[in-house]
């Protein structure tokens, strides 16, 4: 394939489509030029290098994540979007490998105003919580202890992480299911932990 027809938008999209085959951490110019059948310097038209390649590619991993996540949580509130905000995470990192990573990616400097995308999923994320109630700072703790959750099941699992007979779909069930019990009843910030909740001798 010649370098006719080349365009950023074409060269992302392959971009986003070989990060899930090979791994976002083996996205290169030189790799891209591979796929296409053309020399490096062809795309050097189009791409700065291979840190420009993979902004590009974060920025349309996050949109791709924030379209799934907001088309399942639309007309949602409380567990039912909690359920409906997980599954498509969960989803999402499990059939697009690369771009999930891609979303990890800490682009720096960040655009301005940043791209819409990172906006709604900032958004929904705290959109979705709120409806339980919270308020800073314990909203801000909320959203990392799901990310924290979410991204740490997400990841074991595309790792084969989870080997016991358990089922991991019922373990998944469960945790959502728990994360929802325990946001409806957040401990507030500044709320002391009853004493003996926590004893240094109990085995957890």
């Amino acid at each position: 394939m010649g370098r006719a027809g080349l365009t950023i938008e074409r060269l992302t999209e392959a971009g986003a489509e070989l990060a899930d085959e090979v791994g976002f951490e083996n996205v290169t110019v030189a790799a891209l030029a591979r796929r296409f059948g053309v020399k490096d310097a062809s795309l050097y038209s189009h791409l700065k290098n291979a840190a420009d390649l993979r902004t590009r590619i974060a920025v349309v991993a996050v949109e791709e994540f924030a379209e799934r996540v907001g088309t399942a949580v639309a007309g949602r509130a409380g567990r039912d979007s909690l359920v409906a905000f997980a599954d498509a995470y969960r989803a999402f990192a499990l059939e697009r490998p690369g771009l999930y990573t891609a979303t990890q990616l800490r682009i720096d400097p960040v655009p301005t105003p940043p791209p819409p995308a990172f906006l709604r999923t900032i958004e929904l994320t705290y959109g979705m919580l709120r409806a339980y109630g919270l308020t800073e700072p314990d909203l801000t703790d909320a959203v990392r202890l799901l990310r924290s959750t979410f991204h740490g099941f997400s990841t074991l699992e595309a790792n084969g992480g989870f080997t016991a007979d358990r089922d991991v779909q019922a373990s998944w069930e469960r945790t959502v299911e728990a994360l929802h019990v325990l946001l409806e009843h957040w401990p507030r910030a500044g709320t002391a932990v009853p004493t003996g909740a926590a004893s240094p001798h109990r085995v957890t």
